[in-house]
C-alpha cells in the first residue's frame, strides 16, 4: 500500500496541500511559484494545512508559515528551513536534511535560500512580491 506522499513522489507536482484529509491544490510548477499561487488562492480562509513539497528551504518555510500550514512533509529540506519550521511551530519531515538549498550549479546557496535569511514571513513575502513585480515582463505599444 502507497502512501500519499509516495503517491507525491511518484506524480509531476512539486506542491501538493491538503485540508482535512482532502486535497485542496496541487501544482507541477518549479521553485516557489505554486506556494506564492496556493497563498494567493487560499489564504487567509484556509489554515491547518498539510503540505508535500519536493525541496523546503529556508524561503518555502518562512511562506508555509504565511500558508498557514501545520505540516509539511518534503523529500529534502534545509537546516535553516528546519529551524523556521520550529519557530513558527510547524512540524515537519524531510527524507533528507542539508546544510542548504543548492543554486542551479550546485556550488552555493539558492538564491532564494539567501534572501530569506534573517526575514520574517511577511518581510520576505514583500521583498519575493517586489522582485516578481519588478522581473515581469513589460508589454510596450507603439504608434505607427
Amino acid at each position: 500500500m502507497t502512501t500519499a506522499f509516495e503517491e507525491f513522489l511518484a506524480s509531476r507536482d512539486t506542491l501538493r496541500v491538503y485540508h482535512q484529509g482532502d486535497l485542496i491544490f496541487h501544482s507541477a510548477k518549479d521553485r516557489l511559484q505554486p506556494l506564492i499561487e496556493y497563498i494567493d488562492a487560499f489564504v487567509p480562509q484556509v489554515q491547518g494545512v498539510v503540505v508535500y513539497d519536493r525541496v523546503t528551504g529556508n524561503a518555502a518555510a518562512l511562506l508555509l508559515q504565511l500558508a498557514g500550514c501545520a505540516q509539511v512533509v518534503s523529500a529534502r529540506g534545509s537546516r535553516l528551513a528546519e529551524q523556521t519550521l520550529q519557530r513558527y511551530g510547524i512540524t515537519y519531515q524531510f527524507t533528507e536534511t542539508v546544510p542548504h538549498i543548492v543554486d542551479d550549479t550546485g556550488t552555493g546557496m539558492c538564491p532564494m535560500e539567501k534572501l530569506s535569511v534573517d526575514k520574517t514571513p511577511e518581510e520576505f513575502h514583500t521583498v519575493l512580491r517586489n522582485m516578481m513585480h519588478i522581473t515581469k515582463p513589460t508589454l510596450r505599444h507603439t504608434r505607427n
